[in-house]
């Protein structure tokens, strides 16, 4: 008996050290869901849009959309979730363009028409910083407003600890992924220095010398709420928590709730 127990847990063993070293190995298959489109595929958005395609340091190009307006007040640099393309995620540009704003969303590598794949949370902020140099090109910094939507979040809140945009927002932040997998996996079963993609908001909000406003569903059933409220805790006088009643994860964007909250936080920090 004692000789089967042995084996049952030596087997048991074996199998959470593989599990363990496929998680570490493998890790952007488990963090990043991303379509891709065909080079020539065609966008069918409202309103005046460009396609760009940026240049990163190593030679990788991003593919971005570029939503304008007349006499914009200023440009949303859109950092999106971890599923889907611009196909999806374009059609978040009107709650910006209807206010005023230009509004430009890049695909991260491997996502939609951009070059490549992700290989390190590194690569990942080297990428954003490109972008936000480009923008910079056309748009004085004061006019740059800096959006991460859920894991865009982490890469959003280190751009504006590490520049100076006029806004930084928040919506439905992970407070970090280590943070966040121990919740979704509250046994712990996984060491979190396995998460090489760490992603830590809360760290960078904390840093940032730019007003944050951070939106968040109570009943987000992926980034729990909680999350939002450890951010807070990093808060300078004057950051906003905007918390959506009754909503989850991504089903805010298109409420009237949002909306007026959204509008609302974009008029208080206008020149």
């Amino acid at each position: 008996m004692k000789t089967k127990l042995i084996t049952f847990f030596s087997v048991i063993l074996v199998l959470y050290l593989l599990i363990c070293t496929l998680l570490s190995f493998f890790q952007e298959k488990v963090i990043f869901f991303p379509d891709s489109l065909d080079k020539n595929f065609n966008f069918e958005f409202e309103g005046n849009f460009e396609e760009r395609y940026v240049t990163m340091k190593d030679g990788i190009k991003l593919h971005s959309l570029l939503f304008n307006t007349t006499d914009p007040n200023g440009v949303i640099l859109y950092l999106h979730g971890n599923a889907g393309s611009l196909e999806v995620w374009g059609t978040v540009a009107d709650i910006f363009t209807n206010l005023g704003y230009d509004v430009f969303i890049p695909d991260y590598r491997g996502y939609g028409k951009s070059e490549g794949r992700i290989k390190s949370e590194a690569q990942l902020h080297r990428d954003m910083q490109t972008l936000y140099n480009y923008l910079k090109k056309e748009y004085s910094e004061n006019e740059i407003i800096v959006l991460g939507h859920s894991i865009g979040s982490g890469m959003a809140a280190r751009l504006a600890a590490k520049n100076d945009p006029k806004l930084l927002i928040l919506q439905a932040p992970p407070y970090s992924l280590p943070h966040l997998a121990k919740k979704m996996f509250p046994l712990n079963l996984f060491p979190s220095f396995l998460i090489e993609y760490k992603l830590k908001t809360g760290k960078y909000v904390k840093k940032a010398n730019v007003p944050v406003a951070v939106f968040h569903g109570d009943e987000d059933e992926i980034v729990h709420y909680g999350s939002s409220l450890k951010i807070q805790q990093h808060f300078k006088p004057g950051d906003t928590l905007i918390t959506l009643q009754g909503l989850g994860h991504n089903d805010f964007l298109n409420t009237r709730q949002y909306a007026e909250a959204i509008e609302e936080i974009l008029a208080n920090n206008s020149d």
